[in-house]
């Protein structure tokens, strides 16, 4: 496993992270991936670490706070060995966010409690609107946070590349998260990779697989389980990810499967800009197939151009998820 500095943050991260959302169970609606078995997920976690894995992404929305207990409950007492990242904003999917001063520094107390924690490596504001972040109230919680050593460093998960690029140029974040992947390259043509280089800002790349896509295995008779926000998707949409993947893989000359997915991975680790890429996972052996995308390295320059090229002819998005 190579390790990348998360901006000028003083954090060292594994360039393969573990996003954390998938382990915290099904919530309301289709706000997950389905139904977890606590075990599998408690293997997968103690497996990615013994790859090298030390950057968990989680939030207090996941599994409405579950998959930060399991966090907190598997690196008990090995918490040094980890850098845990959460965010803050939503305590669940079926509420509306809160990012007052005293919300904010609530939701790190509570946190800090299912992580077993006094502290947490990165905590990030999760899609907040620009008001928000305008506050300086909410900014001086922030800096509090940080002085009282509960928060390490802080920064902005973005809902999309342009609030990312405003989080970094107006209130100069020192971490921001957004998607980056194959099938969305809106970082890297928007301007944010640059200007988080330039500012010297870590940047997390989100759904590095395309929500599993991009490993190639998900074709038009999938089954998603219930509660899998999949699920909320337009088939339209899914038939163009199922396609494109197809196409962008034969790109990179890379099959269906572990390749494919370690593929995707090594596509994002070609741009220095990014600190880690975070892919879900939900078993041990996934853990191990993510991992072994850093030991094969970035994909080579002509690679990262074929997928750049399919990009500039092609449309992946074609349509938004239901509701």
């Amino acid at each position: 496993m190579r390790y990348r500095a998360l901006g000028c943050t003083g954090l060292s991260v594994s360039e393969i992270g573990f996003g954390a959302w998938g382990i915290g169970g099904r919530t309301s609606g289709t706000t997950s991936y389905g139904d977890t078995d606590d075990r599998t997920s408690l293997a997968a976690l103690a497996r990615a670490l013994d790859c090298g894995i030390t950057f968990f992404d989680t939030s207090a929305a996941y599994g409405n706070g579950h998959s930060e207990t399991l966090i907190g409950q598997a690196f008990a007492g090995r918490r040094d060995k980890v850098m845990i990242a959460t965010k803050a904003g939503y305590d669940s999917w079926d509420r509306p966010p809160d990012f007052s001063a005293d919300a904010v520094a609530a939701s790190v107390k509570k946190s800090l409690r299912r992580l077993c924690s006094d502290y947490i490596d990165l905590l990030q504001l999760h899609n907040p609107p620009a008001e928000a972040l305008r506050d300086e109230r909410l900014r001086g919680a922030l800096a509090r946070l940080q002085a009282d050593g509960k928060i390490r460093a802080w920064g902005v998960s973005a809902k999309s590349p342009a609030e990312a690029i405003e989080a970094l140029a107006e209130f100069g974040a020192p971490v921001i998260q957004a998607n980056f992947n194959m099938m969305d390259v809106r970082a890297l043509e928007s301007g944010l990779l640059a200007e988080a280089e330039r500012r010297g800002a870590g940047f997390i790349g989100r759904t590095p697989l395309c929500f599993g896509f991009l490993s190639g295995t998900i074709a038009r008779g999938t089954v998603f389980p219930p509660g899998d926000h999949r699920l909320g998707w337009l088939q339209a949409q899914l038939d163009n990810w199922i396609e494109g993947a197809g196409d962008l893989l034969q790109a990179v000359g890379a099959a269906p499967g572990t390749a494919g997915a370690q593929a995707a991975l090594r596509f994002c680790l070609a741009f220095p800009a990014v600190s880690t890429v975070i892919p879900g996972i939900l078993k041990p052996e996934e853990a191990d197939q993510n991992a072994a995308a850093s030991t094969a390295g970035p994909l080579s320059a002509a690679a990262v151009d074929a997928v750049l090229a399919i990009n500039r002819r092609r449309q992946f998005f074609v349509a938004r998820p239901r509701g």
